[in-house]
C-alpha cells in the first residue's frame, strides 16, 4: 500500500531520446582476452582533449567513447568503488558513503563513523560483517574461475575489490604496501620488484597530501612520486608476472590523480575561481594520462596489447567547494580555523542540533561534547546528536556533497518531520531522500527513487541530503560548477557526492578487440555497468539478474543499439514550495540518475517552472 501511495504521488514526464532495440549481449567467442580497468579518480570528461590528455583522447577516438556516463549516488569514491567491484547499488553492496555509521567500534580508540579510504578499516569491517560487501565481486568471481588478478593504486578503493580471504591470490599494490597495516606482497611479485630495482615500500604523497588550512593554501604539487612508483611497479613487475602465468588476467589500476590534486589544490585559496580547474589540477590530469600511456607502452612491448580490452573510467565527477549560506545559524558564529561567515565542517549537524534542541558530540569513543557557542564544531563534520551520547537520537555522517542521516532511536518517526522541516529551511539543501518506510513527505522523495534502500550489512541511512550546486559562469558549465560541501577543505578546493551533474558525470571510454572502433555510445551507462561488462568480456556468468546494472552490449563488437528514455520524477511540494526532483534515464529496468534536487539549486536540473 505504501509503495502504491508513493507511486501515485510521483509525477513522471517521459521523453524518448533514442530509438532502437534493447538487445541481449552479443556472444563473445574464443579464448577470453585480458581486461584492464584504468580508474582515474575524479576525472571530468570536459577536461580531456588532445592537448591536455593525449592518451585518453586517442583511446576515446579509436575505441568507444561513452558520452552519457554516470556515477552512482551518493557520488562518492567508496560507493562507486563498490559498484565497480560488484555491479550493484548501495542497497545491495552496503556501502552508502566514504564515511558511514557502524554498529560496533572496530578498535578501542576508533570512530563510530570511520573513513573507508583505509585498508585496516576495510579489513576490520570485513571481519565484523563477515564480508564488508554484501555481494560477490568481479575479482573474486574471476579468481574462482582460474583467472589471474592484479590491483594497483589508491588504497581503500583497490582493497575493496577483493575479499580479505582472497587477497593472497591477487597481486595487490597500494599506498600501504610495505608499511604497517599494509597488505603483504606475494613472493613472486616481490622478487620481480627487487630485480627491477624497485623499492618494496610505497612512497607517500609528500606535499600533495597537504590540503592546507584557513591560513595556508593547499598543495600546488601533484602526486608525481607515488604515481611514478605505481606505474613502474605495474609495467616492470606486475605485467611481466601476469604474462609469465600464460593465462588471461584482470588488472585494475586506480590512479589517485587527478582527483587527489583537485581536492587539495592551493591554486584558488578562498575563491571559487579558478577553483579545481587551475594549473595543479591540469598538471595532475597530464600525469594520470602519462601513467596510462606507460601502461599502454608496456602492454605493447610485452605483446599483450592486441589481446587486451581496456576500459577507462572515473569513479565520480568533481566540483569546487563553497561554504556559502544566508540561512544557516552555524554560518553566523565564529570558529577557530574557519573564515568569518563561512559554514564550518559539520554545519548540517550543528544546524539540526539547534533546530531539534539536541546536544552535539564527536562520534568517537568518549563522545566529546561539541559546543558551537564556544567556537567548536565537529572535527570531521560527522556527529552524534542527543543528550545521552551513548544512545544518540540522530547520527550525521558528513560526506562532502551529500550527508547521511541515521535515526537509531525508537523515536525515529517523531524526528523525521522535524528534521525535514529544518532541512527545508536551509538554502544549502537541494534534495531530501527518506527511507521508504516513512511514507510520502512533502519536499522529499523516497530513497528508492535514487536506487537506495535497506542493506543487510552496514547500517542503512534513514535520510540522505544532497547539497546545493551552482555555476560560477563559463562556457562549459561542468568545469565551473561549485558545491556547498560539508568538509574541512577550504572554499576553492574540490569535493563531490551530490546530485549535481558535475558530480554524476564521469569520463568513460573503452578500446580493445572486443569493443567497437570509433564509436560514440550515447546511451546512459554507469560505474556499476562496468562490472557486468567485465564479466561478459571474461566469458563469466553474470551476477544474479538485477535492475541495478547491465552489460554495455551496444559498445561490443556485434552489439545492437539500445533504446532509452528520459524522464523527470517529481515529489510532493512542501509548504515552502520546494519539491525534490530527479532527471533520470532508463535502459529497460536499469535507472540512471543524471541530476536531482530542488530546481534552481542543482547544476543539470532545469529551473523551476514559472
Amino acid at each position: 500500500m505504501q509503495q502504491h501511495l508513493l507511486g501515485t504521488l510521483w509525477a513522471l514526464t517521459l521523453g524518448v531520446l533514442a530509438a532502437g532495440v534493447v538487445a541481449a549481449s552479443p556472444p563473445i567467442t574464443g579464448r577470453p582476452h585480458n581486461v584492464v580497468v584504468f580508474v582515474a579518480h575524479g576525472l571530468r570528461s570536459e577536461l580531456v582533449t588532445p592537448q591536455s590528455a593525449p592518451n585518453l583522447a586517442r583511446l576515446s577516438a579509436q575505441g568507444v567513447r561513452f558520452a552519457n556516463a554516470h556515477s552512482l549516488f551518493p557520488t562518492l569514491t567508496a560507493v562507486n568503488a563498490a559498484a565497480l567491484a560488484t555491479g550493484q547499488a548501495p542497497s545491495t553492496h552496503g556501502i552508502f558513503g566514504d564515511r558511514v555509521r557502524i554498529d560496533k567500534l572496530l578498535s578501542d580508540e576508533g570512530s563510530w563513523i570511520p573513513d573507508l579510504d583505509d585498508d585496516p578499516t576495510l579489513l576490520a569491517l570485513d571481519d565484523r560483517y563477515a564480508g564488508v560487501l554484501g555481494a560477490a565481486t568481479v575479482v573474486s568471481t574471476a579468481l574462482k574461475a582460474g583467472f589471474n588478478a592484479a590491483l594497483i593504486g589508491q588504497y581503500g578503493p583497490v582493497a575493496l575489490q577483493v575479499p580479505s580471504r582472497l587477497r593472497a591470490q591477487t597481486l595487490l599494490i597500494d599506498d600501504r604496501t610495505g608499511h604497517d597495516g599494509g597488505i603483504p606482497v606475494s613472493l613472486a611479485l616481490r622478487g620481480r620488484m627487487e630485480r627491477s630495482g624497485l623499492s618494496a615500500l610505497a612512497p607517500g604523497r609528500a606535499d600533495n597530501a597537504d590540503a592546507g588550512d584557513v591560513r595556508e593554501r593547499g598543495t600546488r604539487s601533484i602526486n608525481r612520486g607515488q604515481q611514478t612508483w605505481f606505474s613502474a611497479v605495474t609495467t616492470r613487475a606486475v605485467l611481466p608476472e601476469l604474462k609469465s602465468r600464460h593465462a588471461p588476467f584482470l588488472l585494475m589500476y586506480w590512479s589517485r590523480d587527478p582527483g587527489g590534486s583537485q581536492q587539495n589544490q592551493g591554486d584558488s585559496p578562498h575563491s571559487l575561481e579558478p577553483g579545481i580547474t587551475g594549473p595543479t589540477a591540469l598538471a595532475a590530469l597530464r600525469d594520470a594520462d602519462r601513467a596510462l600511456g606507460e601502461l599502454l607502452e608496456s602492454l605493447d612491448s610485452l605483446e599483450l596489447l592486441a589481446s587486451t580490452d581496456i576500459i577507462i573510467t572515473a569513479d565520480h565527477g568533481f566540483s569546487t567547494v563553497s561554504h556559502q549560506s544566508q540561512t544557516s545559524p552555524s554560518a553566523q558564529r565564529r570558529y577557530k580555523g574557519v573564515m568569518k561567515g563561512d559554514l564550518p565542517p559539520g554545519f548540517l549537524a550543528l544546524d539540526l542540533a539547534q533546530s531539534l534542541g539536541l546536544a552535539v558530540h564527536e562520534p568517537d569513543e568518549g563522545y566529546p561534547l561539541v559546543d558551537p557557542y564556544k567556537g567548536q564544531h565537529p572535527d570531521e563534520g560527522s556527529a552524534w546528536l542527543g543528550e545521552d551520547a551513548k544512545a544518540p537520537e540522530v547520527v550525521v555522517a558528513a560526506n562532502g556533497g551529500a550527508d547521511l542521516i541515521y535515526l537509531p532511536s525508537a523515536k525515529a518517526t517523531v524526528w523525521v518531520p522535524k528534521i525535514v522541516e529544518s532541512l527545508l529551511a536551509q538554502d544549502y539543501v537541494s534534495g531530501i531522500f527518506l527511507a521508504d518506510r516513512f511514507g510520502a513527505v512533502p519536499g522529499t522523495l523516497p530513497l528508492s527513487a535514487v536506487g537506495l534502500g535497506p542493506s543487510r550489512r552496514l547500517p542503512s541511512p534513514d535520510i540522505v541530503v544532497s547539497f546545493r550546486s551552482f555555476t560560477t559562469g563559463c562556457d562549459t558549465v561542468l568545469l565551473c560548477s561549485a558545491l556547498v560541501a560539508d568538509t574541512s577543505l577550504q572554499t576553492g578546493q574540490g569535493a563531490f557526492g551530490s546530485l549535481s551533474r558535475a558530480d554524476t558525470a564521469v569520463y568513460k571510454a573503452a578500446v580493445g578487440p572486443d569493443f567497437k572502433q570509433a564509436y560514440v555510445d550515447f546511451a546512459p551507462s554507469s560505474t556499476a555497468d562496468i562490472a557486468r561488462t567485465v564479466l561478459a568480456l571474461l566469458h563469466l556468468k553474470a551476477f544474479a539478474s538485477n535492475a541495478q546494472s547491465r552489460v554495455l552490449s551496444e559498445s561490443l563488437q556485434g552489439g545492437s543499439e539500445v533504446s532509452w528514455t528520459r524522464q523527470t520524477v517529481k515529489g510532493p511540494v512542501s509548504a515552502q514550495g520546494l519539491a525534490t526532483q530527479l532527471v533520470e534515464q532508463r535502459v529497460g529496468p536499469v535507472r540512471y540518475v543524471t541530476a536531482g534536487g530542488f530546481p534552481g539549486r542543482t547544476v543539470g536540473l532545469p529551473e523551476a517552472e514559472p
